[in-house]
């Protein structure tokens, strides 16, 4: 498919990102591509495999549902995404994540609790010990807040839609290079990609990285991404110093999506966290 049908679908991502609570219509949007409204529509969901208005619905809720693990009243959370009154914005939320926001905000509440507490207690996971072999990641950079990462896999998502790449993919992944507690936010570096076999050549906008075959620790986590912090403060606060196993230094970190939060629930999604070791 032309470059350019690629730069239009990366420019709407950002703008869908970029503006989530003003208005998102089919004629912005196809204003933004620089395209026909008829056309545009066509070619958003024959690259995507989803219509404009699904796309923007979706980012709109994963925002909501990340300002209200902050701590954001309902209401305001439903005005700042553009999602309509209460009532309407409860509707959409539970209906796409199986759970009304007010359950959510409290449930992610007690999760944001466990990790801030100061005694240092820990809830368990499950951490196992494997020797991955080498892989080869292709991916967007990203360069901010963690949780805005998922702008990255979108733009990811355009350039290998377009260009036909998924076949070369074989698994979702994301890399983080800083630690958040030490880092400031707009400094933080962090990739989202796939791992990819050695025929697929890497798209100009995308770069690349190896991950060396070698021992990791691998967290599996089930739950919200906005719960992750806790299980690193277990990986690494709790399991490494008692299993005598250092993090090697010299390679990223990463996580493996196993799912999807486009069609999973916020409790159902899976994630492995990768640490190689020396």
């Amino acid at each position: 498919m032309p470059a350019s049908y690629e730069d239009r679908l990366r420019r709407v991502i950002d703008y869908i990102y970029d503006h989530a609570g003003e208005d998102l219509s089919l004629d912005t949007l196809a204003d933004v591509a620089a395209m026909s409204r008829f056309h545009w529509h066509r070619v958003f969901r024959a690259m995507t495999g989803e219509t404009c208005a699904q796309a923007v619905r979706r980012v709109r809720l994963q925002r909501a549902g990340f300002l209200l693990t902050q701590g954001m009243p309902i209401d305001e959370v439903a005005r700042s995404c553009g999602l309509g009154g209460r009532a309407a914005f409860t509707r959409a939320f539970t209906e796409a994540y199986g759970i009304p926001p007010g359950q959510f905000r409290g449930q992610s509440a007690e999760r944001a609790l466990l990790v801030m507490r100061q005694s240092k207690e820990f809830s368990m996971f499950n951490v196992t010990l494997e020797n991955t072999p080498a892989l080869r990641i292709v991916a967007q950079p990203h360069k901010g807040d963690y949780t805005n990462i998922a702008r990255a896999f979108e733009q990811f998502g355009a350039v290998m839609t377009a260009r036909g790449l998924w076949p070369h993919t074989r698994g979702m992944l994301g890399a983080y290079y800083d630690d958040p507690m030490e880092t400031p936010t707009e400094e933080l570096r962090s990739l989202a990609g796939a791992v990819v076999d050695d025929a697929m050549e890497v798209p100009n906008g995308l770069t690349e990285i190896r991950i060396p075959a070698g021992p990791i620790a691998t967290l599996h986590f089930k739950g919200p991404y906005g719960g992750l912090p806790q299980a690193y403060d277990f990986l690494y606060g709790k399991w490494l110093p008692e299993n005598g196993k250092e993090p090697n230094n010299d390679v990223v970190s990463f996580e493996r999506y196993l799912n999807s939060p486009m069609d999973t629930a916020p409790d159902e999604l899976l994630t492995d966290i990768c640490v190689p070791l020396k």
